[in-house]
């Protein structure tokens, strides 16, 4: 079965659950501005900037897509430890692109620089990487 990305903009009890799970296994460098997970998950869906991986009716994998006129920036990428390496990411990262193709804009990564796992993605998947922007 597919992993279908969708806006998460009013989570069902076990899409909490299932978000808190996703973020849990974060370093902390990824879930910056936030204090916590709980912060990153509640600003995304006040903002409408959450989306997420489903399969199966589980959340795997989430991140923070933010609209802009001539570019889109993702961020706060996270999939489950227990369901990495199996592509969740990449639809993730696939979609994101997608939707902001069709909008007439440029997909963009956002992370704090100096981490090797953010310019290794952005590398890969031969995005621009940016700064964090200010809160």
């Amino acid at each position: 079965m597919p992993v279908y990305v969708e806006s998460i903009r009013t989570p069902s009890p076990q899409d909490s659950q299932d978000l808190a799970k996703i973020y849990a296994d974060a370093p902390q460098w990824l879930l910056e501005p936030y204090g916590d997970a709980q912060q990153l998950i509640a600003a995304g869906l006040a903002q409408g900037t959450l989306i997420a991986g489903r399969f199966n009716d589980r959340l795997l994998g989430a991140a923070l897509l933010t609209r802009g006129d001539s570019a889109w920036h993702l961020s706060h990428l996270c999939v489950r430890r227990i369901t990495r390496r199996r592509g969740v990411g990449r639809r993730l990262l696939d979609e994101a692109r997608r939707l902001a193709g069709e909008a007439g804009a440029e997909l963009r990564l956002r992370a704090p620089q100096g981490h090797l796992e953010a310019n290794a993605l952005a590398a890969r998947m031969h995005l621009p990487l940016d700064p964090p922007a200010p809160r």
